[in-house]
């Protein structure tokens, strides 16, 4: 058996195994009769099927029916997770509850009947706050030194929208018109842009041709344009008038003042494209006399190496601020920092919550943003 199958068939067991879990732990206090339990077997069952298409969405052949398998899809990998989690944690405070000697059955019931009403409640929450418009978010950033001519410059960054599967043409028209409202020196795209070839997408990214600011637009890849064919990616942004830096620079000026805004690629390109290794300090070369750097990296960790070559600022994504209870959690465990303005030695690294969603359309503490990034003087 091929490794990809074989890794199917452990996720479609794990997967069988965790519904069937749900429902040992759940069905049976719920207090169920007879036809409740058939019903509830038959969800459980549908959502064993559901998932899996959730998971191959963005793969699936274009067909009438594929978008709606993969709407329905997506929505039962969102509501499944909270539904475990839901599960598990029942399942650790009733444990705790009965070693204190305070077994309640009735707790035991309405905990039961509670869990997938509430993981119902976080999956309709989650989606309202995922499809809605990203909001503004406005980050000023202390440099020090820096020139007069150069106070309040203002990027608007987008990051990690993922237009694919359930992300299309509306979605992303609405995000640019948003952007192109601030009038912003420049816009600053910080990867994971899509989830899908260029033949399947290019007419749901043409929106992009209409962002527009005074110092231009710019993009760096993430890891997701990896997984979709970055080569072509980047010829058809460069295309739609977008300037992709691949450990590249430019310099911008205002009066005597000048800028550099950089970009290297994602932190993991050159496990797909060896010759897009992620280098700062190449990135920033031969950058002379320049007042402020900044950098553009998806992931926040090239912070390190970007404060190492003598930025000033990085811009990155990736993290979607955990997008929902309870992934935050992780996002530590790979990443320095899951949300907002932090620092590293004289470095600012300030890192998008997104603009868009991954997978499930479902943000639940959370929030998407449009940041308008503005230099103050320290």
């Amino acid at each position: 058996m091929s490794a990809p199958r074989r890794n199917l068939f452990t996720v479609l067991a794990l997967l069988i195994l965790l519904h069937v879990y749900i429902g040992a732990r759940l069905m049976p206090d719920m207090g169920l009769g007879l036809g409740g339990m058939l019903v509830g077997i038959v969800l459980l069952g549908l959502s064993t099927a559901l998932v899996p298409l959730g998971l191959l969405s963005s793969s699936l052949r274009r067909r009438r029916w594929s978008e709606r398998l993969a709407w329905l899809g997506l929505l039962s990998m969102g509501l499944f997770s909270s539904l475990i989690v839901l599960t598990f944690l029942r399942d650790i405070v009733l444990l705790v509850l009965r070693l204190a000697g305070f077994g309640d059955p009735g707790f035991s019931h309405w905990s039961a009947v509670g869990v997938p009403l509430l993981a119902l409640a976080v999956t309709v929450i989650g989606f309202v706050n995922a499809r809605r418009l990203a909001r503004v978010k406005k980050v000023d950033v202390p440099i020090a030194g820096l020139p007069d001519e150069l106070h309040g410059y203002s990027i608007a960054q987008i990051s990690d929208i993922h237009v694919g599967p359930t992300i299309r043409r509306p979605y992303l028209n609405a995000i640019v018109n948003r952007v192109n409202a601030l009038k912003a020196d420049a816009i600053a795209v910080t990867g994971d842009l899509v989830d899908g070839s260029v033949q399947r997408l290019a007419l749901h990214t043409q929106p992009l041709a209409r962002l527009s600011a005074p110092d231009g637009t710019f993009f760096v890849t993430g890891n997701h344009e990896y997984y979709s064919g970055a080569e072509e990616w980047i010829a058809e942004l460069r295309r739609l008038g977008l300037t992709v830096l691949l450990n590249q620079h430019v310099v911008r000026e205002r009066g005597k003042a000048k800028l550099m805004i950089a970009g290297v690629p994602d932190f993991t390109a050159h496990h797909f494209v060896p010759s897009h290794r992620s280098d700062p300090q190449l990135a920033a070369a031969g950058a002379q006399e320049v007042d402020v750097r900044i950098l553009l990296a998806h992931q926040p960790r090239s912070a390190p190496a970007a404060a190492e070559a003598g930025f000033d600022l990085q811009l990155s994504g990736h993290t979607h601020g955990g997008q929902f209870f309870p992934w935050n959690l992780f996002v530590p465990l790979q990443q320095p920092f899951v949300a907002g303005l932090h620092r590293v030695r004289a470095l600012w690294v300030y890192t998008s919550r997104g603009t868009g969603y991954w997978g499930p359309p479902k943000r639940f503490g959370a929030p998407s943003e449009i940041t308008l990034v503005r230099l103050v003087p320290a």
